[in-house]
């Protein structure tokens, strides 16, 4: 193996962000940029009755206001699975905070003292504030039933029709569940619920837009590049040539800037003030507009008096809010996750994402599994205690075994589950006596990981012997650009520094399907690796030829094409080559579903990312205040490329999941949110952190990946939240809703329940 893989190269991005040189997309001034600024409603429902702007378009420095009526020559409706929501608001408002009106000024003040000076008359129309209300049979109908419009990329087939207020529906089955809990010894079941959360990032949604006479221009930050320039292009009825997204550096996403954002704003604004236009969300705005799924689930679990498992019975409903944005990728990746990683005799899982008055819900890290996870483990635990087993052993007698089916028609299971809860168990200290008012638990999932493996890669040799890597997965802080320089520099045995990875930019860098589903080093790396390979394959043809030797018999050492004895460094292959100090040579990859060698990526997922983690957890009885002492995390990684980066995803997919589990939750009341800033919602600080964190790497090489890889990083935070819930648990606090903030854990020491 090449000793630059594994090797714990520095960030290739750090100097840059450390010392404040990287350029973030509001950090941008094109040349006669105006600032725009969105008018929000006030009303979770309501049917819009007149728009007056004219007194704010008066206004000197205001160049345009945007309202709906100006979108009668495009198509105004854009959405990841569904088209279902418009630029700006169309006749009627489905959530506080959804864009009315936008205005471009020439200043930021000027743009926010134009919003002051329009007049907005609404009716408002019932509320549907939650899932339940959402379900009642009389409720009101958000979205009419009318033929869905399919997004480009949602991957998911037939979505099927619109039932009432259910955006997308996901079954599968295996099996008799009824007849086996009519029989089961021990049968646990139980109706539980996760709040929604805001996926914080330190930079909010940002993206200019110029829209020049049949071309567009946009600089964002976003996670999706290609996604977002095949929608503009739809939207506003352009070639794909036409539309050109660059990527600056993104200040993190966990999610929240995946698929469309601001951009389809930004651009008709654009169109409608005839200059670029740059809209910068605040941390508000973002609250507001993004967040991770709530959820309502029932589970219902049976095991024989011995302690095996026989049959799961699961019904989860989802809040995606009041568009589709990702929710029925959600659902379905739920669905996956609610059996969790056992073998049973009988399975039967409906997960549903529902429309509410709420703000839309998408992405966030480990989604689906971060959902499911804590209620399928609470079940096991509980069962554990029931028969009288060790929680570890009955995981150990019950886990798939590597190559067992996971869901019906999908990749068997590729990991090996029980060596790796054991770990994690080991280095909790499972064994060793615990003090009083401290709980322990191990928790293990699986996440249906990669997304649609279809990437694309280039990789440019220049005439000096240095390199460019193009490849259109996004740096969002999860060291991806590192993480690519070594894979190049590897292959083509050269350092590091001779390597430098481009930002997208859609105009020259190839198709990527997105940067998401822990899919970047093992789909896009592996195109990336691919190219590099035909890339040397290439020079070593031509190096042959201009110096008559057998191409079998060369190598590539230090930057040079090697034939015994004979070096020839890469610069002087490329010179004789072309006749000239000049040329470049190029490599081309891809990965894509196909049966290949061994089918890595003919049948999804690309891998099942497992999900294991352990926790140990202390109580304070007299306040109900926890304090995680320790946890612990196993990076299944296949093989790790740069081990202190995975370390810090496995760090930070932690410390969201503890988060989640103890502290953060997006209050709604009848589609108000409740605590819409940073004051008012908090996320974990550094006195949150326990006091000793492990991170586990397990290197079996076996991904589909380059050299065995496969992702890691959002495993963690559905691992640790599972493990946090359990250890809970096993303080005699059983836990049906989250987070497990100090009064909900003093309430249930109180009452004997939650």
């Amino acid at each position: 193996m090449n000793p630059l893989i594994g090797e714990n190269l520095p960030r290739v991005d750090g100097f840059d962000k450390v010392t404040g040189r990287a350029v973030y997309t509001a950090d941008l001034r094109v040349h006669d940029m105006l600032y725009g600024k969105v008018l929000r409603s006030p009303y979770p429902h309501a049917q819009i009755v007149h728009i007056d702007r004219s007194k704010a378009l008066r206004m000197p420095g205001v160049v345009a206001i945007l309202i709906g009526q100006d979108l009668n020559d495009i198509d105004p409706y854009y959405g990841h699975a569904i088209k279902d929501r418009p630029i700006v608001a169309l006749e009627r408002v489905r959530f506080v905070g959804e864009p009315v009106a936008a205005v471009a000024a020439e200043s930021e003040a000027l743009a926010e003292a134009a919003l002051d000076a329009i007049q907005v008359e609404y009716d408002p129309l019932p509320t549907v504030g939650t899932v339940d209300a959402a379900m009642e049979p009389e409720a009101f109908i958000i979205h009419e039933k009318t033929p869905r419009r399919l997004g480009l990329f949602h991957g998911l087939g037939d979505l099927g029709q619109l039932e009432g207020n259910i955006c997308y529906r996901y079954r599968f089955s295996k099996g008799g569940v009824e007849e086996i809990f009519d029989h089961a010894a021990h049968v646990v079941e139980g109706e539980y619920t996760f709040p929604a959360i805001y996926q914080y990032a330190m930079e909010p949604h940002a993206a200019i837009g110029h829209y020049t006479e049949g071309k567009v221009t946009i600089w964002a930050n976003c996670q999706h590049p290609h996604i977002i320039r095949a929608e503009i292009s739809d939207i506003f009825s352009l070639p794909l040539s036409e539309v050109r997204v660059i990527v600056q550096y993104i200040g993190g996403g966990f999610g929240s800037k995946s698929y469309t954002r601001l951009e389809p704003l930004a651009v008709a604004l654009s169109k409608q003030a005839g200059r670029p236009v740059l809209i910068a969300n605040s941390v508000e705005e973002a609250m507001a507009t993004s967040r991770r799924h709530g959820m309502k689930c029932w589970m219902k679990t049976a095991a024989d008096k011995g302690g095996r498992l026989l049959a799961r019975q699961c019904r989860v409903w989802l809040d995606t809010g009041a568009y589709a944005d990702n929710g029925p990728r959600v659902a379905a990746t739920a669905g996956d996750a609610a059996p969790g990683p056992y073998r049973w005799k009988a399975v039967a899982v409906e997960a549903a994402a529902v429309y509410t008055n709420t703000s839309p819900a998408g992405s966030y890290r480990a989604f689906g599994a971060t959902h499911l996870q804590w209620v399928g483990e609470t079940q096991i635990d509980t069962l554990a205690r029931t028969i009288g087993l060790n929680p570890l052993e009955i995981r150990r007698k019950n886990l798939l075994r590597r190559g067992g089916e996971v869901r019906p028609g999908a990749k068997p299971l590729d990991a090996d589950l029980i060596g790796d809860v054991s770990k994690a168990a080991e280095v909790i200290g499972w064994d060793k006596p615990k003090v009083s008012n401290v709980g322990r638990a191990v928790s293990v999932g699986l996440l249906a990981a990669g997304s649609q493996p279809v990437s694309t890669a280039l990789v440019h040799m220049l005439a000096d012997g240095s390199v460019l890597a193009l490849v259109s997965t996004t740096e969002v802080g999860q060291g991806a650009q590192t993480v690519m320089t070594q894979i190049v520099a590897a292959e083509l045995a050269v350092s590091p520094s001779r390597v430098r990875v481009v930002n997208p930019d859609t105009e020259f860098s190839p198709f990527d399907r997105s940067t998401g589903a822990s899919r970047s080093t093992t789909v896009a790396g592996k195109a990336l690796q691919n190219a590099a390979i035909d890339l040397r394959n290439r020079l070593i043809r031509m190096a042959a030829e201009l110096y008559d030797q057998p191409a079998s018999a060369a190598q590539v050492k230090e930057g040079a094409i090697c034939f015994g004895a004979t070096v020839i460094p890469y610069a002087k292959v490329i010179e004789r080559h072309f006749g000239m100090v000049g040329g470049q040579v190029v490599g081309f990859g891809e990965v894509r579903p196909r049966q290949g060698d061994d089918g890595s990526f003919a049948k999804g997922p690309v891998f099942w990312e497992v999900c294991v983690g352990a926790a140990e957890v202390q109580l304070d009885p007299n306040t109900g205040q926890l304090t995680v002492n320790k946890l612990v995390t196993v990076a299944d990684v296949g093989r790790a490329m740069n081990k202190k980066l995975i370390e810090g995803q496995e760090l930070g997919g932690s410390i969201q999941g503890l988060g989640n589990a103890l502290i953060e939750e997006m209050v709604f009341d009848n589609g108000q949110l409740l605590n819409p800033t940073l004051l008012d919602y908090r996320v974990p600080g550094w006195e949150d952190l326990p006091e000793h964190f492990d991170s586990v790497l397990v290197e079996n090489n076996d991904g589909p990946g380059p050299y065995g890889a496969k992702g890691a990083g959002e495993g963690s935070l559905a691992g640790t939240l599972g493990a946090i819930v359990g250890a809970v648990a096993d303080l005699n606090v059983p836990a049906n809703r989250l987070p497990l903030t100090p009064s909900t854990v003093w309430e249930a020491l109180q009452k004997g329940r939650l």
